[in-house]
């Protein structure tokens, strides 16, 4: 289903919601089952390897005054960044990434607090289980807190986003109160261990001379995606069924209607990983997936709610941002109409 307006849903459907998501979970686990180690984990375990390894690449490139070769540097800085920040982050919060439980929690801790300069504990709240647990259900999972309607249209989606570097560890440190001491701590350090890291490198292995440029290139390179990173979280939910507390949809229902897929887009699809772009709805239906299994099983998702009539929504990158840009006012300043949903409760 091609969307560029929010979709009207239907009043009615047939019921039987649990039955279809415990039919559709078998077709799933069949493809799970049959699938290698490698295609489960080892894909993005690669990328995310290779986006280590490339670093001091980019650091190096740094180094030289010819500006394309500067430009790369900041390229493959920027890009590794976010690979390891968002697709790595993304993977870890929800243990996609290996099947050991204590690795889980290093790797949590690793991609979410010394390479975002994020809080692991609230990062599994607000995501695991708050977005996911409650999908466009209006004040717990309907992704309110991207929305500042104190900004226009035009200095939200253009200029906000150059917010996000600074703003997420100074976010993770306020949200440091309402944690135990010694988790404030540890979180405090890994937070410092990443940001001071990031600097120290850049003056001892791309040379620059004072902290001012450091700090600027740091600024830089973890800004480079923040534009599409902060439109794909709108895009995705936002403008989509919204659902009250006491009168939300099954679960797949909630999911069909409240999720869409972009049109797969290389850079992002590397950056951000395949369950946050091109198969948002197969990650929110099954969290647990890796994005290459995301992408695996897609086929088989979409096939199966367009035989069950259900929504499998999908829309471009660029008519999205088109579309928000236009109903900015109805869809990041008002509050979001409630969804009525007959016989799906």
């Amino acid at each position: 289903m091609e969307l560029t307006e929010p979709m009207e849903p239907a009043r009615s459907a047939p019921r039987g919601g649990e039955a279809l998501l415990r039919e559709l979970e078998v077709l799933v686990q069949d493809v799970v089952r049959t699938s290698s180690w490698w295609e489960r984990h080892g894909v993005d375990c690669a990328i995310l390897a290779l986006s280590l390894l490339a670093l001091p690449a980019g650091f190096l490139c740094l180094r030289w005054e010819n500006a394309l070769v500067f430009a790369s540097g900041i390229t493959i800085l920027g890009v590794c960044h976010y690979t390891l920040t968002v697709k790595g982050s993304h993977l870890a919060t929800h243990g996609a990434l290996t099947e050991s439980k204590r690795w889980s929690k290093i790797w949590l801790l690793f991609f979410v607090e010394v390479c975002t300069a994020f809080t692991a504990e609230h990062a599994t709240h607000g995501h695991v289980k708050m977005h996911h647990a409650y999908t466009n259900v209006v004040g717990l999972g309907d992704s309110s807190t991207w929305r500042l309607p104190c900004l226009n249209r035009y200095v939200y989606m253009f200029l906000a986003p150059f917010l996000l570097p600074i703003a997420t560890p100074l976010v993770a440190v306020e949200r440091l109160r309402k944690v135990e001491l010694g988790t404030a701590l540890r979180t405090l350090a890994l937070i410092s261990l990443g940001l001071y890291s990031h600097y120290w490198l850049l003056l001892n292995m791309s040379g620059f001379k004072n902290p001012s440029s450091a700090l600027g290139c740091m600024f830089l390179t973890r800004s480079l995606l923040a534009h599409p990173y902060l439109h794909v979280n709108i895009f995705q939910h936002i403008g989509l069924p919204m659902f009250s507390w006491d009168n939300k949809p099954r679960r797949i229902h909630m999911m069909s209607l409240g999720v869409l897929n972009l049109a797969r887009l290389p850079v992002l699809d590397w950056a951000f990983g395949h369950s946050i772009i091109s198969c948002h709805v197969e990650h929110h239906l099954f969290p647990r997936l890796s994005d290459n299994m995301c992408l695996k099983v897609k086929p088989v998702v979409s096939q199966f709610l367009r035989e069950k009539q259900l929504p499998y929504n999908e829309d471009s990158y660029l008519a999205r941002f088109q579309l928000f840009l236009r109903r900015y006012e109805e869809f990041m300043v008002q509050a979001p109409p409630i969804t009525e949903l007959v016989g799906l409760q």
